[in-house]
């Protein structure tokens, strides 16, 4: 079986290859964690904002956007709690000089026991299919039963480390499990340290008259101390959210997993404000939005789970993640807090400036509490794009590599193709094509063979090819190719638009 990074390996390769993600800074040898987006990244990424913008803000009449400022006045981060709390627990290996954060090496650990129970699952489900009920096993099992009380055994005693702040305990505890570094594979680690993950910079015209600002770590804060501006300005009444999409800046010490962990990353995030005391009803409630909005995009059922945070953050009553399943194992995808009224009266003690909210039928004021929505737009691109990237062999004896994105959100929904560059083909595939131009981003090809060029467009995950050849010149017909079956059909030209416009809105 392929190791975690070995399909990760072949996913950056495609990436490269094809102009979706390319290492930034390359001709100067790179810069760690980061990336610039080629131009079919940036469609598809583009594309996966539309999508969550209409679902988010779109297709609720009571949530509005914004699009907040990255510099904010320094205190916004010392009300959030940002400048004495935003920390990770990090350790170093004495031998391989490396850094790493205390948290992920016990992640790690504990994905490898959960690895064994995945396994002990299989053997049984291979061998007493057809009638294997996963359920039952995973509850009567001793080998599964005594893998899950490892894991929460170890999670129990590092959530209780974590919220004590007990970092001497942490550092035992990675000790006790006989956890190596990855690089010298020896367990001579440092003590553990806590490191506050914000950038830092000046504003002003002399950095002797400059003040210190922050990069945000995060894109919420904007939408707090806006709350009152937008309640007002838009006339929004409780139970009402803000949504913004935007980029955020975090001095992650291990940035890793390619796009999975970077310094610089984008954030679409929606803060529901809330009556007092309804806020883990809402919390219920966006739990099951967000995981059905995640499998509308057509990823199995199996490549999502629920987890419960091991230690809440100072401001949350309530926090889980909706995890996938990347390459490399179970991950967070996307983060679902009750975060209590922490944030607004935070704002209004550091500021001074109420920021409550006049309810007419109960003529009281109030501070909402919130439930956020915040799911990292890299990351879903990565689960999508993981997960859409596959190797199929052929009837053949031939495979091909095809990348099965969601129709609604690939970068390039249609490819034009003339069979032949003579004989008037071009011409009527280019009038094909600029009719098509303003409705769906299309792309014309007329190199090499129509067969290199399906295969070319499969590997792109363009999910229809519309090729010309002599019989549209004398009927005005055309064959449309679709990416997943690979089936081809004949239809007239004019009936293009009704048949894309049918399927192209589809997962």
């Amino acid at each position: 079986m392929a190791q975690p990074e070995e399909p990760l390996k072949h996913i950056i390769s495609h990436a490269k290859s094809y102009g979706f993600i390319f290492p930034s800074s390359e001709i100067y040898e790179g810069l760690s964690a980061t990336y610039d987006y080629g131009p079919l990244g940036v469609e598809l990424k583009n594309n996966l904002k539309n999508y969550w913008w209409q679902a988010m803000v779109r297709m609720h009449e009571n949530i509005v956007g914004i699009d907040a400022a990255i510099f904010m006045h320094p205190t916004t981060w010392k009300a959030s709690g940002h400048v004495d709390a935003f920390n990770d627990p990090l350790i170093d290996n004495k031998d391989s000089k490396k850094r790493y954060r205390a948290d992920h090496l016990v992640e790690d650990y504990l994905q490898k026991i959960a690895q064994k129970i995945d396994k002990e699952v299989e053997k049984a489900r291979t061998k007493f299919a057809p009638n294997f009920d996963e359920n039952m096993f995973r509850q009567t099992n001793a080998n599964v039963l005594k893998y899950s009380e490892q894991i929460q055994n170890i999670e129990a005693r590092f959530k209780t480390a974590l919220e004590t702040d007990n970092l001497a305990d942490i550092k035992a505890l990675i000790e006790e499990l006989e956890i190596v570094c990855p690089i010298s594979g020896t367990k001579n680690w440092t003590e553990v340290r806590q490191f506050n993950l914000m950038f830092s910079t000046e504003i002003g015209s002399l950095a002797e008259g400059s003040n210190k600002i922050y990069l945000r770590p995060e894109t919420a804060q904007g939408i707090f101390v806006n709350f009152l501006n937008v309640q007002q300005s838009a006339r929004m009444k409780i139970p009402f959210g803000i949504a913004q999409i935007g980029k955020a800046f975090r001095n992650e010490i291990i940035a890793r997993q390619f796009i999975f962990r970077m310094r610089e990353f984008e954030q679409m995030e929606m803060q529901f404000f809330v009556k007092p005391g309804e806020e883990l009803k809402w919390y219920e409630y966006w739990k099951a939005e967000r995981i059905r909005w995640h499998k509308s995009l057509g990823i199995p059922d199996t490549h999502y789970k629920f987890h419960d945070h091991l230690k809440l953050a100072h401001y949350a009553n309530a926090a889980c993640d909706i995890e996938f399943k990347f390459p490399m194992g179970f991950k967070e995808l996307e983060g679902i807090h009750s975060r209590t009224d922490f944030d607004l009266k935070a704002h209004e003690q550091h500021s001074g400036k109420k920021l409550q909210y006049f309810d007419i039928e109960t003529n009281e004021h109030y501070v909402p509490y919130v439930v956020e929505t915040s799911v990292g737009l890299d990351r879903l691109f990565l689960a999508v794009f993981s997960y859409a990237l596959q190797e199929e062999s052929l009837a053949d004896g031939s495979t091909r590599t095809v990348l099965k994105l969601p129709k609604a959100v690939a970068p390039i929904k249609v490819a034009v193709l003339p069979l032949l560059k003579k004989d008037g083909l071009p011409e009527k595939a280019r009038e094909i094509l600029r009719s098509l131009q303003m409705d769906y981003a299309c792309q014309y090809d007329e190199k090499d063979s129509v067969g290199k060029r399906y295969r070319r467009q499969d590997a792109i995950g363009t999910p229809f090819c519309i090729t010309i050849d002599h019989q549209s010149l004398t009927d005005n017909t055309v064959t449309v190719r679709e990416r997943d079956s690979m089936e081809q059909v004949r239809m007239p030209i004019e009936e293009l638009k009704n048949y894309l416009h049918a399927h192209c809105a589809r997962t």
